[in-house]
Order: C-alpha cells, then structure tokens, then sequence
C-alpha cells in the first residue's frame, strides 16, 4: 500500500503533529511553492521491518526539520511512504510507481541488498536518484546510487584487526544469512581473518526464516573457534544470540556482529543474552559526543519515543542531510545535477562527518568498535576516524566510467 503523509503520520509516529503540515508550510512561506518529492520504501511491516521502523520516523523528521527552516532551494518537500512488506515484488511495484506515477526527485529505502538490487535498475530505467541508507557487502560501482552505510573496507578493517589481533580471535568460525549480503561479506572475512595470519574454521548460511540453531551451536562446539562471526539478518536470526548464550555464552567464546543492534537486537535480547557481542558502526544512542546527544535528543523530542534509536534510524536521517545538501550544492532537485554536486558533499551528523566520495558516491565516516555491557547499552572501544570505503575504491572509479552499472565482488584466492 502507498501512504500519504497524513497515514504516515499516524501508521508511523503516533499521531504526532509534524513540522510539515500546511500551517506549517505557509508560515514558512514555502506551501505555495511546488514540492520536492521524496520516495521512502521501507518495510513497516514484514519479517524485516526491525530494520525500518526507526528509520522511517528519522526520515520524516529530517524532512520535517527542512521544511520548518523554509524547505529545500525555495521549494518544500513531501515526503511519499511506501510499505514494501518486506518482499522484492512489492520493492519493485513501488519503485516503479513512485517514478513513474508519483514523479518523485529520489528514492531512499530498501532494507536488504536483494532489495537494493531490485530498485537499483528501475532507477537507471527512470534516469533518477537513489539513496541506500544501510551498511551493505560493498562493490556497487552506479553513479545513480549512494551508499551512506558502512561497507566492509569500512566496518572489517576495523573490527577485525581488533578481534583477531587485539582479543586473540585467530580462529573464526561465519554465520551469515543466506542472501547477497551474507554470502559477499562473508567471504570479506574470510580475507581479513586469512590476511590478518588466522583461520576461517568454516561458513554457515543460514535462511532468512530459520530460527532453530541447535545443530548449527552442536558444530561450533565441535570446531571450537575463537570467535564465532555472525552475519545474521532479521527477526528469525535473532534466535541464534539467545540460543548462543544459553549453551556456550561470551564468557566461553568470543561473538562478534556485522549487523548486531543495526535492528536493536541488543534491546529484544535481555541484558544477559547480549552481554558481551563486539560490534563496529558508523553510530549507537550511547557515543558520547554533542552531536550524536542532541541528536537523541531531537529524535526522542519528535516521536515521543525514549527507547534506543541505532545505526539503522540514524542512517536515514544521514541520508536525507547528505541528499539535501547536495540539492543546495547543485541549486536544484533535478537528479542529473544532483549526481553532479554528490562528490566532497559533506553534513556533521551524529556519528560524526560523513562526506560523500565522488569516486564512488559511498560515503567516508567514523567507524566505533564498541562491546556491549550488561546494561543492553555498549563502551566504547575506540574509534577510526574517517574511514574511506576503500574496498570499493579498488573497483569503481564513476569519474572514470561514469557509465558502470556493477556490483563488484570480492574473490578469495
């Protein structure tokens, strides 16, 4: 189903009033102006929608915070949603009539990579904008698609020095879940943990919809790894961390997550369960800066909502701060000149700066290794600042070939 902004109102954010209601808008001197649209396709419902419910309302409250300071080059914006469900067909019906029909100036949304892989191509067809708010396996070399996620080159060169070298995970042991994104980064640990003198003692991939890992924690006992990796996805997976903790625990094992608390799996789990998983991200509610402070504090403020936001939501909001501000660079929301203002575009955000790098329209940010405690929060471990998505960089260069379309994978020897 497509919601309007009212719907989205109430569906997303309980009722609350927004900044963009046509009060609003003509106190701003803007409502009269044609708006700038926005297309956001997410999963409120479905198996997946852990990852999106936080970052539809960050997406609607960085729009409302433009709107409320007078809109976008003159104009305001409208912010159209679109619940995917959690299903490839409807990411693809919805892309499709959010172009065509809709008119929209971009897309931000899809969840998974399958889903990303979906919308990529319509967009092409479209000659459009897309914006894929989400850390993801890397490669994708498009001048029409901007990463603003971690990247392995990104998350994996500074997670695993710490846990292979620093904490003594030389042997490793890979869950991930079985679909692009876990097979691609996947076999990205396999090059780090082999490149940094350990060992991958074995992969794993694990269906979407499996929850019963018995036999899977009977084989890692078996092995006795150092460190069990998990790129586990979505709700189903959320079973492995607890079933984990129950038969050998961090005590007894190290765990680290590529996508741990990217769904707030940390706050589903109780303290006990999650005490313990080391995770790398671009941000968490509790990294003790001003901005990523205030920006708690904003979010909370506007939902009416205490309970912790993660990277997912934050991501959103990332993504709509560096989309707008390449508009103000270009002085118009035509995608064709927004594509060319993206490269050294940059926002101070609550993870710290995030710059768009024109080489390959992914995004250099702060990466924080932290470790939950017992308290369903995480300590700080340390931070690399500035990371460049370099694992793309050695395969995609749009100022060169601004015509490739590929996503690159990486190959082990």
């Amino acid at each position: 189903m497509k919601l309007s902004r009212r719907q989205f109102t109430k569906l997303a954010s309980g009722g609350l009033a927004f900044a963009s209601l046509q009060g609003t808008l003509s106190s701003a001197g803007i409502a009269s102006e044609a708006p700038i649209k926005i297309g956001n396709i997410l999963d409120q419902t479905g198996g997946l929608n852990i990852y999106s419910l936080k970052q539809m309302k960050a997406v609607a409250m960085a729009v409302d915070e433009i709107n409320a300071a007078g809109g976008l080059v003159g104009r305001p914006l409208e912010l159209i949603f679109y619940d995917a469900q959690s299903s490839n067909q409807l990411y693809s019906q919805y892309a499709t009539q959010a172009l065509l029909r809709d008119e929209v100036d971009t897309i931000h949304g899809g969840v998974t990579s399958s889903s990303r892989e979906v919308i990529r191509p319509i967009v092409q067809r479209f000659e459009s904008l897309y914006f894929y708010n989400s850390l993801y396996e890397g490669g994708v070399c498009d001048r029409r698609h901007v990463s603003t996620g971690m990247v392995p080159g990104q998350q994996l060169d500074a997670l695993c020095p710490y846990v292979v070298n620093e904490r003594g995970g030389k042997k490793g042991y890979i869950l991930a879940a079985d679909y692009n994104y876990g097979h691609i980064t996947s076999r990205w640990l396999q090059k780090y943990i082999r490149d940094l003198g350990g060992e991958d003692l074995a992969v794993e991939f694990i269906p979407l919809d499996v929850s019963n890992f018995s036999s899977v924690i009977a084989r890692i006992q078996d092995a006795k790894p150092d460190v069990v990796w998990s790129a586990l996805v979505g709700a189903a997976h959320m079973s492995f961390y607890r079933q984990f903790h129950s038969t050998i625990g961090t005590d007894q094992m190290m765990l680290a997550g590529t996508t741990y608390s990217i769904g707030r799996e940390q706050v589903e789990l109780s303290p006990e369960e999650g005490e313990g998983i080391i995770l790398a991200t671009s941000f968490y509610d509790g990294l003790d800066t001003p901005a990523a402070n205030d920006f708690v504090r904003r979010f909370h403020e506007y939902t009416g909502e205490t309970d912790y936001i993660g990277e997912y939501g934050e991501s959103g909001y990332r993504g709509i701060a560096l989309w707008a501000e390449a508009v103000r660079r270009a002085g118009n929301a035509e995608p064709d000149a927004v594509i060319e203002a993206l490269g050294g575009t940059s926002v101070e955000g609550a993870g710290g700066l995030y710059t768009i790098d024109g080489q390959t329209n992914h995004t250099i940010m702060n990466i924080h290794v932290a470790v939950q405690n017992d308290k369903q929060e995480f300590d700080a471990i340390k931070t690399f600042e500035q990371r460049q998505p370099v694992d793309t960089q050695l395969v995609c260069n749009l100022n060169e070939n601004p015509n490739d379309t590929t996503q690159y994978e990486v190959q082990l020897d």
